[in-house]
């Protein structure tokens, strides 16, 4: 749950920092947000329904390098076909890449996909609206 709220918070202050002019802090950042349409968002979000599914996303994303699948196994404490099926899951969905080296598979995240979510999600919270009474 923490990761999520990093990334809200992390899209909504490129979202503020473009709404006052400041393009510069997410390209020194190196993020560039993805367009995605509604069926992937949606694919996407699906995909991190499910709590091991977010939690291998939350380990890989804080490997800081790619994150081994012997690695990723050992934390999760998870049967390989399970973990199989949650990075198929997750590649599906578009949110890691795999790169295969013999027989060993390495889980990066897909770059500024997270940031796209989080910025459609942060569009749907209310705008200027008057307080009510």
């Amino acid at each position: 749950m923490r990761f999520a709220e990093d990334v809200l918070r992390q899209s909504l202050r490129d979202r503020y920092n473009r709404r006052m002019g400041n393009t510069n802090a997410s390209a020194k950042a190196g993020k560039k947000p993805v367009r995605l349409s509604r069926a992937r968002r949606i694919t996407i979000l699906k995909a991190l329904a499910d709590p091991r599914r977010l939690a291998l996303l939350e380990r890989i994303a804080t490997a800081g390098c790619p994150l081994g699948c012997v690695q990723a196994l050992a934390a999760l404490s998870i049967s390989a076909a399970t973990l199989s099926h949650h990075v198929k899951e997750l590649q599906t969905a578009g949110l890691i890449d795999v790169r295969r080296e013999g027989k060993f598979a390495y889980l990066t995240l897909r770059p500024g996909v997270l940031e796209s979510v989080a910025g459609s999600l942060a569009a749907l919270e209310p705008g200027n609206c008057p307080p009510s009474e």
